[in-house]
Formats: C-alpha cells, sequence, structure tokens
C-alpha cells in the first residue's frame, strides 16, 4: 500500500513515516536562523526492540527564555512572521522554560499528533497555565480563536507519562483544505504533509517554523 496521503485529509502510517524521514533531512539542510535543535526519529521499542515501522518525531532541548525581551508582543504578524521568525533561544539560566516536542502518528484518527511538555530549568514541569502564561501573544490568539486547537493533557502512547498534546480532532478537515490549496503530485503531497502540518499546530504551541522547511531540495 502506498504512502501517499488520503484525498480526505488523513495520512497512512507509511506516509507518516515517509514524510517524517524527508522533514529530518530537510531540516539538517536548511537554514535555521536560531539555535534550534535538530528534529530526530525516535523508534518505538518492543521488548527492548526497536521497532522498523513505528517510531516518532522529537525535538528536544528547545530552551525558551521567560525574559520579556524573547516574547514579543506584536499586534500584526503576517505569513512570514509567523513561520519564519522564532523566539526560542539557548541558554542555562535559571530565567529559563526547557521544552520537547513530540510529532506521533495516532492510529484512531490517522492524522500526526503533537505532544509536548516543558519544564524548568531545575526539572520540574511545568503547569499548562505556565505553558500558557509564556506563549507568545499570537499563539495565545490561535488557542482563543480556533475551534480545532486546544490543549488537553494526555499520556503519551510511546512513554506511557503524561503529556501536553493540541487534541487532533479538527486536523483531518484543515487539512483536507491544506492539501486541496496545493498543485503537486500525491508523493509530493505524502512527503510535504508533515511540513505543512506542523507551520500550523506550532503556532499554537508557540513553535515557529522556517519557510525553507516547505520549499522541495
Amino acid at each position: 500500500m502506498g504512502g501517499s496521503p488520503v484525498l480526505d485529509g488523513t495520512l497512512s502510517l507509511d506516509g507518516f513515516n515517509a514524510s517524517a524521514m524527508a522533514l529530518v533531512k530537510r531540516w539538517k539542510e536548511i537554514e535555521v536562523s536560531d539555535p534550534l535543535p535538530d528534529w530526530t526519529w525516535k523508534p518505538c521499542c518492543k521488548m527492548g526492540v526497536p521497532s522498523e515501522v513505528e517510531g516518532y518525531l522529537a525535538l528536544e532541548g528547545v530552551y525558551r527564555s521567560c525574559g520579556e525581551s524573547q516574547i514579543e508582543e506584536r499586534g500584526n504578524f503576517d505569513d512570514a512572521d509567523i513561520v519564519g521568525d522564532d523566539t526560542w533561544v539557548q541558554s542555562s539560566s535559571d530565567n529559563v522554560h526547557v521544552y520537547d516536542f513530540h510529532v506521533v502518528y495516532s492510529f484512531s484518527y490517522k492524522v500526526p499528533v503533537l505532544y509536548f511538555q516543558g519544564h524548568h530549568a531545575g526539572g520540574q514541569l511545568l503547569t499548562l497555565d505556565e505553558v500558557k502564561e509564556r506563549l507568545p501573544s499570537h499563539s495565545l490568539k490561535v488557542l482563543s480563536e480556533s475551534k480545532w486547537a486546544f490543549i488537553t493533557q494526555e499520556e503519551h502512547p510511546h512513554l506511557s507519562r503524561p503529556w501536553f498534546t493540541l487534541h487532533p480532532c479538527g486536523t483531518r478537515d484543515w487539512m483536507k483544505l491544506l492539501l486541496e490549496e496545493t498543485e503537486v503530485a500525491d508523493k509530493e503531497q505524502s512527503l510535504q504533509y508533515l511540513p505543512a502540518w506542523l507551520s500550523v499546530v506550532g503556532q499554537a504551541a508557540g513553535l515557529k517554523i522556517p519557510l525553507d522547511l516547505h520549499c522541495s531540495s
């Protein structure tokens, strides 16, 4: 069975894996203006043996300053601002929060799901209120105005610990619309699925994605 995305906005497991590998490769090729770590692929382990077909994307050790200079409260954002300009920084001071982001395939919804958690420099996990307090203004706007973007806390399907997640109930519908606007072949759509999806869901979590990630290498 092919890995192309279904026309209804969902993605097969093969398509998820292919798009994830393409994203990891593309991320290493583009210029990332801010010192973000690399996205990596983490295979799931069953009885201590890494799976050849099941895994998830991870962006870990992302530091965000709690200082005002790193949280811009700009009133006007265009599309380039949203996905091309990042305020995430690497730091070791006590005035930072550290975030991990995982992209996991949902077998129930047949779409990717963003899981994330944050903690203080000392290791204490952030509460949802603390996470929202540090989100950029445009992220709070997305969460308050969008009918599909809302944060819940659920058990991470591969780590069996509670993580925050953006609920995927509306992903199929808006990804269908997004894919319909693209004029590329099905195979290319499959590879571009995760970058396109991430540029949207990343807004709600305060994670902005470089525009170059969407361009073919």
